[in-house]
């Protein structure tokens, strides 16, 4: 890891741009999904009457690790981090095909899709829109 693509870069004027902004936000609220579902599944086993508990358990921990990416990513691109931009596009990327077999549902798991896929490609938009890849990648001093 170089110290240029460690250290934060600061947007023009100071502030950030709102694309990126709404990308991270989108980013952290699908990794916080992420981590809810893994508590969600711990839990849910634990106060089971299942003979193997253990594999739910061990699969909710690492479904709560995977949002934690997410969230992780969304940090360092509120700080400026050029490598958070990556792995927030992965996550949002992901969100399609999720909505896709969400909407092949039917009934309220459809309208649920309609909106994973909408926070998708809006993440997707506004990570890769020309504002926040001007505030990820703008030339600094030093």
């Amino acid at each position: 890891m170089t110290a240029e693509s460690s250290a934060p870069v600061p947007a023009p004027g100071g502030d950030r741009p709102a694309a990126l902004v709404v990308g991270a936000a989108i980013t952290a609220l699908a990794g916080a999904a992420l981590a809810v579902v893994g508590v969600w599944d711990m839990v849910s086993a634990l106060s089971g009457q299942e003979k193997q508990l253990a594999l739910n358990e061990f699969g909710g921990l690492v479904i709560v690790l995977l949002g934690a990416l997410p969230i992780l990513a969304a940090r360092a691109l509120l700080k400026g981090r050029r490598w958070g931009r990556s792995p927030a596009v992965l996550t949002n990327s992901i969100c399609l095909p999720v909505a896709y077999y969400m909407w092949q549902s039917g009934g309220v798991m459809a309208a649920v899709g309609i909106g994973v896929g909408l926070l998708g490609a809006v993440g997707i938009g506004a990570l890769l829109s020309p504002k926040s890849t001007a505030a990820l990648y703008a030339p600094h001093e030093g």
